[in-house]
């Protein structure tokens, strides 16, 4: 699992491992020179090595600002991360049954979703380390999860139980359930959704194949 992120107008890539409870940061590969050969002056090394995840690692991003990095582990916790200065981990984020499969953070970085295998989504408050939403209609585990990027507090999730449910985070229970054939693997909301319902858009992928839902 791996996401770019910029930070001080530098691009940094994230990595799960090399070991399964640990995260590790690398230095973008610095751009070619103008002779057309790569420069050496920036080796690909770690700047920064995150322990403390009972278990393996199994997904990680970057908050909105590049400030703080959140990362989901097969022990069923959430561990917020500060990527300056000493790196410390500074919260964690408890209440999933099983392990922590995918998440995200919302656009304005206040809260992060996350989907686990104990067949929820969960949103939790960054601030404050509680978690504000349980979304359990699924009846199976739930593999992926995202935030709508802009407009209503929407959350689409996808689930082995072969659904993508949406979600209003103002309301309790799912607004729409899409079902399917096949285990939905990963989900996320179209750029173009606005802050009109009728046009909010989904993308569900499964199997390799990407399908478009519009509610």
């Amino acid at each position: 699992m791996m996401q770019f992120a910029s930070s001080e107008g530098e691009n940094a890539l994230s990595v799960v491992g090399p070991r399964p409870m640990e995260l590790s940061t690398y230095t973008a590969r610095p751009a070619p020179g103008p002779n057309g050969k790569q420069r050496t002056s920036s080796l690909e090394a770690p700047i920064m090595l995150l322990t403390g995840h009972q278990s393996a690692v199994y997904t990680m991003k970057f908050n909105p600002a590049g400030t703080v990095i959140a990362s989901g582990s097969h022990d069923k916790e959430i561990f917020i991360w500060n990527v300056h200065g000493e790196c410390k981990n500074f919260m964690v984020l408890k209440g999933h049954k099983n392990a922590v499969l995918d998440l995200h953070w919302t656009t304005d970085g206040t809260q992060i979703v996350s989907a686990s295998p104990d067949k929820t989504v969960g949103a939790w408050d960054v601030e404050t380390g509680k978690r504000i939403k349980k979304m359990a209609e699924h009846s199976s585990f739930v593999n992926s999860c995202h935030p709508a990027r802009r407009g209503p507090p929407l959350v689409v999730s996808g689930s082995d139980d072969g659904t993508a449910k949406l979600w209003d985070m103002r309301v309790r229970g799912a607004i729409q359930t899409y079902p399917d054939k096949y285990q939905i693997t990963a989900v996320s909301f179209s750029d173009a959704s606005d802050k009109s319902l009728q046009e909010v858009l989904t993308m569900i992928l499964r199997f390799g194949t990407c399908a478009r839902l519009k509610y």
